[in-house]
């Protein structure tokens, strides 16, 4: 191999995966958003009903989530992982074909079984490719992974709200339907990186012992409430956006500075600097931002501008916490438990991500969907003063070295 396309085999590798993330979170779940009011129209569901939805997909999400590293070990981690996005694609664009309340719930809630399976084996191989490197290096690689979670929600602004004009609050079908056509696309990459990742074993026993999840327990507590806080705002912001008199365009110009915002400082800031942060402060400082993000289309006056600041403060921090997380548990653990540490941080996220929009939804039906975005801020303050406790408790980094370097082969096989 050149050396130029050596220079960049891991990046393009980290970039391949990313269409993990890409269908995973910025079509399974975040697309629905902007699907939400067109749904409710048509449907006449309440905001429980919709936020019900989102439950579904979270338990679904805990489910995948707990059993990542079994899929892992039947049938590899890498079958796995494309099996699951194959099928998270399969049931995009199932989701388009009924109207049935139970029907729509249980395919949200397989979406998110696959999708997590995906994005959790999906983490554990980004973070594998920079086996041997430092860990600078490795924030680096799984921020150019979890990129594509932004990469998710440009594409579904710029696609769904052009299918919905079109077809009016029926237009959710065919948004469906066209989200589930990029999946299968994005099937292609994702086949093509996997052959890049190298490979490890993984024994029986790398489970995590219990020290390993006393140390840990700060973060996991961390991720219940991040995730409950986030994706309250992310299934109702469209809602909210829409009763302040944000026209289709409005809420399409949302979601693609929100994506946008979320790639850019995904691969420019956070990669670098959560693997600069020591324990708990990045994540801590990730569920600030967020906070922060919520606050303007709550405190300013309604319009376009409120919802482009908070787009814009929102969008370029959400996706640091799944970075933090997935750094946090190389950082605790050696790396045939990775993927064990991963998977049960995410349970932990999507935990929370299935009680904050049952209860958003909830609070929206009796108060406003404002209100029920207030319970984002109290949760992400929870989650920044929780973080702040976890601390390293891992083996010591190793020192860093350029891409190339020779030393880096050995240094894999060793560990």
């Amino acid at each position: 191999m050149s050396r130029p396309l050596s220079r960049w085999r891991d990046p393009l590798t980290a970039l391949g995966l990313a269409a993990g993330p890409v269908v995973a979170l910025g079509f399974t779940r975040f697309a629905y958003a902007l699907l939400l009011p067109a749904m409710r129209g048509d449907l006449h569901w309440t905001y429980a009903q919709a936020g019900g939805m989102n439950t579904a997909n979270a338990a679904g999400y805990v489910i995948g989530a707990g059993t990542a590293v079994l899929w892992a070990r039947w049938i590899g981690d890498r079958a796995a992982f494309l099996g699951a996005l194959a099928v998270s694609a399969l049931v995009l664009l199932l989701t388009g074909t009924t109207a049935d309340y139970p029907a729509l719930s249980l395919l949200r809630f397989a979406g998110g079984v696959t999708t997590a399976v995906s994005f959790v084996l999906g983490s554990a191989l980004a973070a594998r490719i920079a086996a041997g490197s430092g860990h600078r290096r490795a924030a680096s690689l799984v921020a150019l992974y979890m990129a594509g979670v932004g990469v998710g929600v440009m594409l579904s602004g710029v696609l769904v709200p052009s299918v919905l004009a079109d077809g009016g609050d029926a237009g959710w079908r065919a948004g469906w339907l066209t989200l589930g056509v990029m999946a299968v696309l994005a099937v292609v990459p994702a086949l093509l990186a996997l052959r890049r990742v190298p490979p490890v074993a993984v024994a029986a026993g790398s489970g995590l012992s219990r020290a390993a999840l006393t140390g840990l327990a700060p973060g996991i507590a961390w991720y219940v409430l991040f995730g409950a806080g986030y994706v309250s705002y992310m299934t109702f912001v469209i809602a909210l956006l829409r009763e302040q008199g944000l026209g289709t365009s409005g809420t399409a110009t949302f979601f693609v500075v929100l994506g946008l915002a979320s790639v850019l400082a995904t691969l420019f800031v956070w990669g670098r600097l959560i693997g600069r942060l020591p324990g708990g402060r990045a994540p801590a400082l990730v569920s600030l931002l967020v906070l922060l993000g919520v606050l303007p289309v709550l405190l300013l006056p309604a319009g376009l501008p409120a919802a482009l600041v908070s787009a814009a403060v929102f969008g370029s921090s959400f996706m640091a916490g799944p970075t933090a997380a997935t750094v946090l548990a190389r950082r605790a653990l050696p790396p045939a438990g990775w993927t064990a540490g991963i998977a049960l941080l995410t349970v932990a996220f999507s935990v929370g991500q299935a009680i904050g929009p049952l209860v958003s939804g909830v609070l929206s039906d009796s108060g406003g969907v404002a209100v029920g975005l207030w319970l984002s801020v109290g949760l992400l303050a929870a989650a920044g003063l929780v973080a702040l406790f976890q601390r390293d408790t891992g083996p010591a980094a190793e020192p860093e070295r350029p891409a190339g370097s020779p030393d880096r082969a050995a240094a894999a096989a060793v560990r």
